[in-house]
């Protein structure tokens, strides 16, 4: 398969994210971090992503929000597609995601936390491949979830709500895979920031690597009670 720009159609990257307000995003964070402290880092942890996802060859880029969220981040990220989800919560996120860019004709759909700015970018590049032979791609997380999953249809019957965010959500996302009769594929396990050990395995990765989320890395480098880490 020849590298390079894939054909028009072929590969849609979307991030999910919410709009950056206090008391709205990484709550688990205010038992470490000021609530002003956690939306900075939210900011950062977003636009170290959308740099990510630029860095891999895609025909769309665009991020899926709670629908009230749409107007926040339009003004906050004003040079990318927002699209408001139908439904609430992350499940309703993807099904959305899936559901609107698939039905706009993209063949390789692949859905990106928000929160996990430091992957390689062959990791992305591998999620999209592998869809070449699957039905669904994931990329597992260390805690029990998972930090981007990918499909070339809209799998509205793939994400339980009530599991999703949870130690059980990976585990939920391939039994259901297993019960639709669909070939899933992983991609390298990794993590996302939701408590306090994660952020603490974010600031020593970004000390070895900050070029892989500078803005979280120099945000991080910021903080006195952050560096000893």
């Amino acid at each position: 398969m020849k590298r390079g720009r894939p054909e028009i159609g072929e590969r849609a990257l979307i991030i999910m994210a919410k709009a950056a307000r206090v008391g709205h995003v990484k709550t688990r964070l205010a038992a470490i971090l000021p609530a002003d402290a956690v939306v900075d880092l939210y900011r950062c942890l977003i636009e170290d992503t959308l740099d990510l996802a630029r860095s891999v060859p895609t025909d769309a880029l665009a991020i899926v929000c709670p629908a009230s969220d749409v107007g926040d981040l339009a003004s906050w990220l004003p040079a990318i597609e927002i699209v408001g989800q139908q439904g609430d919560g992350l499940a309703a996120g993807l099904v959305s995601a899936f559901r609107t860019f698939v039905a706009k004709g993209y063949r390789r759909v692949v859905a990106l936390d928000g929160d996990s700015p430091q992957l390689p970018p062959d990791t992305l590049e591998n999620a999209f491949r592998l869809l070449d032979g699957a039905d669904v791609v994931v990329g597992p997380t260390m805690d029990g979830g998972y930090y981007l999953v990918g499909s070339a249809t809209s799998q509205v019957d793939l994400f339980n709500s009530q599991r999703m965010g949870t130690g059980s959500a990976f585990d939920s996302l391939m039994a259901s895979a297993r019960a639709l009769g669909l070939r899933v594929a992983l991609t390298e396990t990794g993590y996302d920031v939701d408590e306090a050990e994660d952020l603490t395995r974010l600031a020593r990765e970004l000390r070895l690597f900050p070029h892989r989320a500078p803005r979280t890395a120099a945000w991080l480098m910021r903080r006195p009670e952050l560096r000893r880490w």
